[in-house]
């Protein structure tokens, strides 16, 4: 599949409402389910770890849609296979998955938060390493029709380091932050991505 060709197809289906499909309801109950279970065990450090990969993966995503908007393509694209198209690189499955990525590893961590693997940090350590099998991944993602890396310098390496290292990495450091900060955190990027939706989508149309 050529760019140009990835590029329409995935403007072609953008909040298409005619590629829904029921999947997504039970999807979202299950996520539901593990949230809500979470807050009844009191397990509030794993939900800000969860929720602060989730704000972290909607602003980048933002951000590739406003790079598709300026330059005509974006980092990558998501040009089938997905029952409904969020942005131009995120269909809603994949959003979803992130929404408990972040909450999933967590159950890694060790109780000490200055324990170490390998000599490492077990934060830093745990945190790079989901960051290189979510890597590994994509480069099966990218194989496939559903999911383009758009240029040719954009690929395992750079997503490794620009995107899958701050999605993870954070998340394992945001465990352990205080509750005070993690709402700061956690809320600031929420509103931030509320805005640059509001203004660049619903108002602008740009994304």
């Amino acid at each position: 599949m050529n760019h140009p060709e990835a590029t329409k197809m995935a403007l072609d289906i953008l909040r298409d409402g005619t590629k829904f499909h029921w999947i997504i309801i039970p999807v979202l109950v299950l996520v539901l389910y593990i949230y809500f279970n979470e807050i009844s065990k009191k397990n509030y450090r794993g939900v800000a770890a969860g929720l602060s990969l989730y704000m972290i993966h909607w602003f980048y995503e933002i951000l590739n849609a406003l790079i598709q908007h300026f330059y005509g393509h974006a980092l990558w694209t998501v040009p089938t296979g997905t029952s409904f198209l969020l942005l131009v690189g995120v269909g809603i499955e994949i959003s979803l998955m992130f929404s408990i990525a972040g909450l999933a590893t967590s159950k890694l961590l060790l109780d000490d938060p200055k324990a170490k693997v390998m000599g490492i940090n077990n934060r830093l350590f745990f945190g790079t390493a989901n960051a290189s099998l979510a890597s590994f991944l994509e480069i099966f993602l990218a194989k496939t029709p559903a999911f383009v890396w758009v240029y040719p310098w954009w690929g395992a390496t750079t997503v490794f380091i620009s995107v899958y290292i701050p999605f993870f990495v954070i998340s394992a450091y945001c465990y352990d932050w205080q509750p005070s900060f993690q709402k700061k955190f956690i809320g600031g990027l929420f509103l931030l991505n509320a805005a640059m939706l509001i203004i660049f989508g619903a108002i602008l149309g740009w994304i």
